[in-house]
């Protein structure tokens, strides 16, 4: 009972914009004052995601397999890479005008040539899901090693920590703040690309079945599978975010 009372003493006007969020559409739907096919009662809307709850969730289920394969993907190029740049000066003044170049080419100007270059659509999607989350964790990474505190590393020279000793234990954890907190930041970037491209060829997946819905002009099982989506991002990151706290406790 304590912890209730602890949450809603914490959100509660978090919890009232969203209340205030929920009866301004209300507002809108039932007195029809914008675009009416568009915006239908909230009440069809609860009832779309009764009758599809389980499609959504099988849904689901299809994004996470394509979202947890890339992230994994995009961390074990991110961090190597990112640590050989950022503890080396002469490699990091070479390739980051490259690395930088490539990273602000967006993701969907690749998506026809990944659609057609890839053997299957999953391969395509797997791609361009990487190339939408690495970048965030990469130069986090960088940046995270490269603002290392050097009392760390000369407290490590003294105690002769070398090679991999150095690296878990002092280099890694001095920049885990910026690379998880890259990383976490990197999620949004997932789950944009990840909907992209579940719109544009997949049979399966969150992105599809808004896209899929709101073609056949169902815009309340449209709205019910974006509300839904939004609440599956919501939840994820607050993960993401408790595990970087829980990893994170010795930081301020």
């Amino acid at each position: 009972m304590s912890k209730i009372i602890s949450f809603f003493k914490k959100y509660w006007i978090t919890i009232l914009i969203y209340f205030g969020m929920v009866m301004a559409y209300k507002l809108i739907a039932d007195y029809k004052l914008v675009a009416p096919f568009l915006f239908p009662p909230s009440e069809t809307i609860v009832k779309a995601f009764g009758e599809y709850k389980d499609t959504m969730f099988k849904n689901m289920i299809a994004s996470f397999q394509l979202m947890i394969p890339a992230i994994l993907i995009a961390l074990c190029v991110a961090l190597p890479v990112g640590t050989v740049m950022g503890m080396n000066k002469r490699v990091r003044e070479v390739l980051h005008p490259v690395i930088y170049t490539i990273s602000v080419i967006p993701s969907i100007l690749l998506a026809p040539f990944a659609l057609l270059i890839a053997p299957n659509f999953r391969s395509a999607s797997l791609f361009l899901v990487v190339y939408g989350t690495i970048w965030s964790t990469l130069f986090a990474t960088i940046t995270g090693i490269q603002t290392i505190d050097r009392r760390y590393l000369d407290n490590a020279a003294t105690l002769e920590l070398h090679g991999f000793k150095r690296f878990f234990r002092v280099i890694l954890p001095a920049a885990s703040p910026s690379i998880l907190a890259g990383f976490v930041n990197s999620l949004r970037s997932t789950f944009l690309i990840l909907v992209y491209a579940e719109m544009y060829g997949a049979k399966y997946g969150m992105g599809y079945f808004v896209k899929k819905y709101s073609e056949y002009g169902l815009y309340s099982e449209t709205w019910a599978g974006f509300i839904f989506m939004v609440i599956v991002l919501v939840i994820v990151m607050q993960i993401f975010e408790r595990v970087k706290s829980r990893l994170l406790k010795w930081t301020m």
